[in-house]
């Protein structure tokens, strides 16, 4: 059998003693269609954001992938009631009249993301006990923007035996408030924080990521006041109350550009459903620039590649630039380009992990800070290596694809995290994978 189809099963949705990894048989080229779920970065948040509101919401274009199996063990363990109807891809989330103000420490340890229930919580109940969140090996992610921020709103947020520990003694008040940096999830806490705030909030230098704007229109929908969506400078009108409601997810952007990367690697031909290539202009520009043809259309966009791709220079940097989140992949396709390409990363600091799992495969590429120099190789070839995350993972099934023999992925419980099928929507395109119990770790 060329390729079996093999789910992940519902029992693995959160730790599990069955350790599993991915093969993968080099030189097959992707082809066809792949149909693109919600967005991970955002539908962690607008679960989150339900606690804001008592009653019933409803999520669709949820994708089936770990973080949000851990997310529902979150808020179910603060007292919602949450249902999942995975043929539909949707998620029910019943919020109490009064939620839980600790969260599950284990849970929260699991994924960073969890992290965003501190907001929702201070602002709506007036306290919060967040452990400090897990998540991914990918460097040091300070939390001081999310506590100065909700200091700024009134609120006294301490850290007690590793927790953030929030508390108001009424309503949050309305503030001015500028971020260093452009950060995704200080931006959403504080967001979160200030739509039941008293009075006006100004977020200065916020992030601007899709995932972003879409948590404002899911916020707008449930009766917040925000303006200068999708811009640098958000401003909330507190209210007193919002309403829970039903939305759609936003495409995931970063799970489209991997596949668009892979069809480039693969000289490939692959049309990416409901990718939006609005949010991902760089990325297209850059593959483009190696050579492959991108053609928007009316429900995402089609990219194909004929020939070797020629090397292309990347710097990672928040929206509207190139993405962290693709920089394994990027570095994966540099790895089999004509040239010599630099990547530079200024987001998170140990991203360049990935790097040493890619030269077991014959990259030639050496790193220096927070630059990597990547040499044209003259073929990868199949290797063990182990997944550190979830785009690292992604990254190394890419190598595999265009590697000369097999490729044996370790840790793939870090690719599930975020890929929802990812192994059958690579089946489907035409690759050789399998996905196997890993006896070798068990």
């Amino acid at each position: 059998m060329r390729c079996r189809r093999t789910g992940r099963p519902p029992e693995q949705a959160l730790a599990s003693n069955s350790v599993e990894r991915f093969v993968v048989t080099g030189g097959s080229r992707l082809a066809g269609e792949v149909l693109i779920p919600g967005a991970k970065n955002s539908v962690l948040k607008l679960m989150a954001a339900s606690l804001l509101a008592p009653g019933t919401t409803t999520l669709s274009a949820v994708p089936d992938i770990l973080d949000v199996d851990v997310m529902a063990d979150v808020l179910s363990a603060l007292g919602a009631r949450v249902g999942r109807d995975l043929a539909a891809g949707t998620i029910s989330i019943e919020t109490p009249d009064v939620p839980g103000a600790v969260a599950d420490p284990e849970l929260v340890r699991r994924i960073r993301a969890s992290v965003a229930i501190l907001g929702p919580l201070v602002g709506r109940r007036g306290e919060a006990r967040v452990a400090l969140p897990g998540g991914d090996a990918i460097g040091a992610r300070a939390l001081d923007m999310h506590v100065d921020g909700l200091r700024r709103l009134g609120a006294v947020v301490d850290i007690e035996d590793g927790a953030l520990v929030a508390r108001s003694s009424g309503r949050l008040q309305g503030a001015a408030i500028w971020l260093d940096f452009p950060s995704v999830g200080a931006t959403e806490n504080l967001l979160m924080a200030s739509v039941l705030a008293k009075g006006t909030t100004v977020i200065d230098n916020a992030a601007r990521e899709p995932e972003i704007a879409d948590l404002c229109e899911f916020l707008a929908r449930m009766g917040a006041r925000i303006e200068g969506i999708g811009g640098s400078t958000l401003v909330v009108d507190g209210v007193e109350e919002l309403r829970p409601v039903a939305h759609e997810t936003v495409p995931d952007r970063i799970v489209a550009g991997t596949y668009a990367i892979g069809a480039v690697m693969t000289e490939g031909d692959v049309m990416i459903r409901h990718g939006r290539a609005e949010h991902l202009g760089i990325v297209l520009e850059k593959l483009a620039a190696a050579g492959a043809r991108i053609e928007p259309g009316a429900d995402g966009f089609r990219v194909s590649s004929t020939g070797r791709p020629r090397s292309i220079d990347v710097v990672t940097l928040p929206y509207p630039g190139f993405p962290t989140d693709l920089l394994p992949q990027v570095i994966a396709l540099e790895a089999v380009s004509q040239g010599i390409s630099l990547i530079t990363e200024n987001v998170f600091d140990s991203r360049f992990v990935f790097c040493r799992e890619l030269l077991r495969l014959g990259a030639q590429l050496r790193t220096d800070g927070h630059h990597v120099v990547v040499r044209p190789a003259p073929r990868l070839a199949g290797a063990s290596v182990v997944a550190s995350d979830v785009r690292a993972g992604a990254g190394l099934v890419l190598a595999g694809l265009v590697a000369e023999g097999t490729t044996v992925v370790h840790e793939v419980h870090h690719i599930d995290r975020g890929y929802a099928g990812f192994v059958e929507n690579l089946c489907a395109l035409g690759a050789d994978i399998r996905r196997e119990r890993d006896v070798a770790v068990a």
